[in-house]
């Protein structure tokens, strides 16, 4: 696309100029109470009905010459020096660098998804489970199956969806892709950016809500202006009763400089219906400038959230970008559809965590280590990995996350993850860990709670003697607090290193639990089979803890 060339171009320029990173000036901590300037509520310039996925033919991938590489924008916090060692130990006070014994269940499920049929990196792999059906999108493609594993449909371009609809969201395919499962309403929502003048404006978000709960039958398909002088980039999305709620990092029109967070609430009960909607719009800018990689967070499990509970919205600070401590910051997004102007995002509550190193490699892409090649991969060490996982209990609500540190304060990454609780009252980190067994580097991880309270963590390995490869970890309810000691169990184990000179990978992978049993979890993420510069392939298995009723 002359687009993602163009990109290519600028931020060549940017990085021959400035550096590796773009920097903003120092990193300074929002104060506690602050809030957000004045809402801007917008309306969906187009929306209409598909036909029947089923009789809209995929426009077929079509990987170009060369591959393309799509690019993920840095944020300012990608930057900054190492955090100090304490006492001459590792920083990070909580790392699990233990394997537990070999009791993580074997996959149920397990079969291919898609592959790089579009020639481009990353894949931004991501996919969400039904009571039927099982879809996965990736750049610049997705596909439907049963869940056996039986395709029913694609791949086919991601703007297929819009097939006949007209406009920016029918013309370009541009990805950064999410699919979610809506379980209180049995729907599906499917979603990608569309930025047809870029790098100049307007930026628009393409959204599409399944008719009912078949994604091979009709959509609702809208799309949305976002903004037409910053770039929604890295659109991530949740759930929730009162609106389906979304994140960007926000780049200016022209040079891509920084540009501050920008949060989202999509009006969900007319998408449900097909009716006209609005979204209510927050420029975070102006609160904090150095606010990015939120994530707002998305509902799993039959239960919802206490009435009028407001979307949350969770980052994570490094001290050592010149916070006052490691910390993670809790916001609250009240939409008001009766008067979307009164709509409100508050916070943060920051919550101190165990101290932690988000610096990998001093930021730089080539970082993870593979086998058989001097190519290194990135760790994305400067954000929230996808999804912020919420379930109400009953006797409590719950939030999980996770992130990308340096476990060793030598570059070996491991993962940060974190249960919080009442997030609606008085949150705490009920328990955190990094998990960073010997052996390797895990990174790109996504982390969910099933109907049980297990919690699991899928993520990406790989190092010096381990090519690129899909594993698991996990914790019973039952289990010491900040630990997963059921061991680790293999997706698939890799066949060979990706050699690309972009160090591209993930940028994203995506862990959900079935509705139908709330127990059996879904992951999707990338691996190789193969050594090659780009031909990466995705997985999609499945697995339940034999706790979980």
């Amino acid at each position: 696309m002359r687009r993602l060339f163009l990109l290519g171009l600028i931020l060549a320029f940017s990085f021959a100029v400035f550096g590796t990173r773009i920097d903003t000036g120092k990193v300074s901590a929002q104060p506690p109470g602050a809030s957000a300037p004045s809402p801007r509520v917008v309306h969906s310039i187009a929306h209409d009905v598909s036909p029947p996925l089923r009789d809209i033919a995929p426009i077929p991938p079509s990987p170009g010459p060369t591959v393309r590489v799509i690019p993920m924008q840095p944020l300012p916090k990608a930057r900054g020096p190492k955090a100090p060692s304490r006492d001459g130990r590792p920083i990070d006070p909580v790392v699990q660098d233990w394997h537990g014994p070999a009791a993580m269940p074997s996959p149920i499920r397990n079969f291919a998804g898609v592959s790089n049929v579009n020639g481009v990196l990353p894949p931004d792999t991501n996919g969400d489970v039904g009571p039927n059906h099982y879809v996965q999108w990736v750049n610049l493609s997705f596909a439907i199956w049963n869940k056996s594993g039986g395709l029913l449909y694609g791949p086919a371009n991601g703007n297929t969806l819009w097939t006949g609809f007209g406009g920016a969201c029918e013309s370009t395919n541009d990805g950064d892709p999410i699919v979610l499962y809506d379980r209180l309403a049995d729907r599906w929502l499917m979603s990608q950016f569309a930025l047809p003048n870029f790098p100049s404006g307007p930026f628009y978000q393409c959204i599409a809500i399944s008719q009912t709960g078949d994604p091979t039958g009709a959509w609702y398909r809208y799309a949305f202006v976002v903004s037409t002088t910053k770039m929604n980039d890295y659109p991530k999305f949740g759930v929730w009763p009162d609106a389906y709620y979304m994140s960007v990092n926000q780049f200016n029109a022209g040079s891509l400089s920084w540009a501050g967070a920008g949060v989202v609430a999509f009006e969900r009960a007319k998408m449900l219906a097909g009716l006209s909607a609005a979204m209510v719009y927050f420029d975070l800018y102006e609160a904090d400038p150095n606010l990015g990689g939120m994530l707002p967070s998305d509902l799993d499990g039959p239960n919802s959230p206490p009435t009028g509970s407001p979307n949350y919205f969770l980052q994570a600070d490094d001290q050592a970008l010149g916070y006052p401590q490691d910390q993670l910051e809790l916001w609250k997004f009240h939409v008001n559809w009766t008067n979307p102007e009164q709509s409100t995002f508050t916070g943060p509550t920051l919550l101190a965590t165990a101290a932690f190193d988000s610096n990998l490699c001093n930021y730089a892409r080539n970082c993870i280590p593979q086998r058989g090649t001097r190519r290194k991969l990135d760790a994305i060490s400067d954000r929230l990995m996808y999804r912020l996982a919420y379930r109400n209990f009953g006797s409590h609500e719950s939030l999980v996350a996770n992130h990308t540190v340096d476990a060793s304060g030598f570059n070996r990454a491991g993962i940060r993850w974190y249960e919080i609780r009442d997030p609606g009252g008085t949150p705490a980190i009920y328990q955190q860990g990094t998990y960073a067994p010997l052996g390797g580097h895990r990174w790109m991880g996504s982390i969910a709670m099933d109907g049980a309270g297990n919690i699991a963590l899928g993520y990406s390995v790989s190092g010096l003697f381990t090519y690129p490869s899909i594993r698991y970890a996990g914790r019973l309810a039952s289990d010491p607090l900040g630990t997963l000691p059921q061991g680790e169990a293999k997706l698939i184990a890799g066949g060979g290193s990706q050699t690309s000179s972009s160090s591209r990978w993930g940028d994203y992978s995506m862990l959900k639990v079935d509705p139908t049993d709330d127990c059996t979890f879904w992951y999707t993420q990338e691996y190789y089979s193969s050594t090659s510069t780009s031909g990466w392939k995705t997985r999609i298995g499945s697995f339940k803890f034999s706790s979980c009723p």
